[in-house]
């Protein structure tokens, strides 16, 4: 009797096709980062998380899986008390079980490399809210770190900052979670993976309105005669 397995190569087609296809080959993955500071050259990465998204038979994009990391402040990096305050991060927490920055990154970016290349994607791209300032801060660990195997697009990036204010007029995230009729908890705010759970939240909510208003896939000139 055979007793390999049943693989149902219909569903996973149409899925590894369509998110490819949605991002223009880009993997979107949602990270949000708490940091020691504002400068991401001489400021600690304290925490990171990613949210790495899938897209479900009707096209609707939703979270697949979550990934998170405490990370110890590399060498000589800057902790500004008030960033440590703004965040809640008590860096002697015996709980908090921080790994290196380098072992950090290449725990995060293990998973989203699979995901690229079970997709058919080429690169992945970060959704993050403020992007850039997340965006910085993991670039300069890369290249601190020498890490040759950034998933991430080097400067290209979703905002849900920008996409929030045009779908709801607010770009603050609590406030825009809001007005997207999500709940937001003020006391779990600026957890790394609290954060990125709820801009992933924000960013499928708004890239599966938009198709639900008609908005993709996009019409082509066949389909339109």
């Amino acid at each position: 009797m055979d007793m390999s397995p049943i693989i149902k190569e219909s569903d996973s087609e149409e899925y590894t096709n369509n998110i490819a296809e949605r991002f223009r080959g880009f993997l979107p993955v949602v990270i949000d980062v708490e940091t020691g500071g504002f400068n991401s050259r001489t400021d600690a990465l304290l925490e990171i998380a990613a949210v790495i998204l899938e897209m479900d038979a009707q096209g609707n994009i939703q979270i697949k899986e979550t990934h998170s990391r405490n990370v110890d402040p590399f060498p000589g990096a800057i902790v500004e008390k008030a960033a440590l305050e703004f965040t809640g991060i008590d860096l002697y927490d015996p709980e908090r079980m921080p790994e290196e920055e380098s072992e950090a990154l290449r725990d995060i970016f293990r998973p989203i490399r699979h995901e690229i290349s079970a997709t058919g994607c080429t690169r992945s791209v970060m959704v993050a809210h403020n992007a850039h300032f997340d965006l910085g801060f993991v670039n300069a660990a890369v290249n601190r770190n020498q890490i040759k195997r950034n998933p991430f697009h080097p400067f290209s990036c979703f905002d849900t900052s920008t996409l929030a204010g045009l779908a709801y007029g607010q770009t603050v995230l609590a406030k825009a979670c809001q007005a997207a009729n999500m709940d937001f908890d003020n006391r779990s705010a600026h957890s790394a993976l609290y954060d990125a759970v709820k801009t992933a939240e924000l960013f499928c909510g708004i890239v599966n309105r938009w198709k639900d208003l008609g908005g993709w896939p996009l019409e082509t000139d066949a389909e339109s005669e």
